[in-house]
């Protein structure tokens, strides 16, 4: 019976040694966790990026609309303050002074002897600045518009030649205080006023005896 020799037992023995050692599957098994979680975070991060080009695409939209909103909000303001001065300027246009009313009152108001030598208005305007908006911890104190307080006097000076020079000047003055556009204008609080009246003297044009006085009237305060 012939005898078989196996001359590449021994490199076999050694070959199938070596394909079964562990530490060589554990080296191959490591390499292949580790090119998995390589993988991994490479996917991880490419949705990182991802999402931060989003988030950035996101934010960017939301700044154009906050700077949108900012324009509305600037604008409603504008609009707000400028219907506030129409009104204003309405207000001043409907309610202003006018000298016409007031000669037309003064031509229908007349009295024998008695003679207006000299008429003034005079406008005063009291004016308060706008307070803007201001925060103070959380106390918060809105804007208080401006405002101007118009003050008008009339003054009348004029002159009394009756026979009893200064007897007129009264009778006068009551038919100021019961024509209807002092009664309107003044109102029940403010009065027409005698300020002045001097002695009798000589009318240096008509050389009549005369006597110089004074009537003046405050119309009501009104704030614009």
């Amino acid at each position: 019976m012939p005898i078989r020799l196996n001359l590449l037992a021994e490199a076999q023995a050694a070959e199938e040694a070596r394909r079964r050692d562990p530490v060589k599957r554990a080296i191959w098994i490591g390499a292949l966790l580790v090119s998995v979680v390589l993988v991994w975070s490479s996917s991880l991060q490419l949705k990182a990026m991802l999402v931060k080009g989003d988030l950035s695409r996101v934010e960017g939209q939301m700044n154009a609309l906050t700077n949108d909103y900012k324009q509305v909000v600037n604008n409603q303001k504008m609009v707000a303050e400028i219907n506030h001065k129409l009104v204003s300027l309405q207000q001043l246009a409907t309610n202003r002074f006018l000298n016409a009313t007031l000669l037309d009152a003064l031509q229908k108001t007349t009295h024998d002897d008695v003679q207006l030598v000299h008429l003034r208005v005079t406008q005063d305007y009291i004016v308060v600045e706008e307070t803007k908006a201001r925060t103070n911890a959380s106390v918060v104190t809105p804007v208080k518009p401006g405002s101007a307080t118009e003050i008008i006097t009339l003054t009348l000076d004029g002159s009394d030649a009756s026979l009893n020079p200064g007897e007129q000047v009264l009778k006068f003055k009551q038919m100021l205080v019961n024509n209807e556009y002092f009664q309107a204008m003044l109102g029940k609080t403010n009065e027409v006023i005698l300020k002045n009246q001097g002695a009798p003297q000589a009318n240096p044009e008509t050389g009549r005896e005369c006597v110089m006085f004074t009537l003046e009237c405050r119309y009501p305060e009104r704030k614009r």
